[in-house]
């Protein structure tokens, strides 16, 4: 399994592939969010519906933006995530009516977080947008904490595993409504 540093993962997310990568909590699968094929090939080795929608991470909301539908949320609202950023939080905002159906899922919004660990942030400052994340772990199994987990569950079917260390959360990110506040999965 080829291994990566957090700068070097931009040439793999361009040419369609898929990198597992340490997160706050869990490791995490991500792939380039403007790329359909590159999106299908992760959730086919998941073993995701696309219909559950995907999460986007990003190292700063700028990255986001082109993904958001910012015009049907309050000022209110938009601080409130904020006020959590960076950090565990993900909330779930109206998506731009361009966002593929294969990122949003059944929804008309998108599920994005601005990361506090330092590997997820450098990523995505290498290839200069957000990327899909997701559990590095088949669908219905419990998520990787270790290199030898994802080799365990995804083996050869990752293009590159991203050096580094886990976060010292221990449950994944907290998913709100940015418009109702209702919680969706606390973490």
């Amino acid at each position: 399994m080829l291994q990566v540093n957090p700068s070097e993962v931009s040439g793999i997310i361009e040419s369609g592939g898929v990198v597992a990568y340490p997160t706050e909590a869990v490791y995490g699968l991500g792939c380039d969010p403007d790329n359909d094929a590159a999106i299908e090939k992760l959730l086919a080795l998941k073993q995701r519906p696309w219909e559950k929608g995907l999460i986007l991470i990003a190292s700063g909301f700028d990255q986001l933006k082109p993904y958001l539908d910012l015009s049907r949320v309050t000022e209110d609202q938009l601080q409130a995530a904020f006020d959590k950023w960076p950090g565990p939080f993900t909330f779930v905002i109206p998506a731009q009516a361009g966002v593929s159906r294969m990122l949003r899922g059944g929804f008309d919004t998108i599920a994005v977080r601005v990361s506090v660990h330092e590997g997820v942030r450098a990523m995505c400052d290498a290839c200069q947008k957000p990327l899909v994340s997701t559990s590095a772990n088949l669908a219905g199994e419990p998520p990787a904490l270790t290199l030898d987990e994802v080799q365990t569950q995804l083996g050869d079917k990752i293009d590159a595993v991203v050096l580094g260390d886990l976060g010292p959360s221990r449950q994944p990110s907290t998913i709100i409504d940015i418009q109702t506040g209702h919680i969706f999965r606390q973490g």
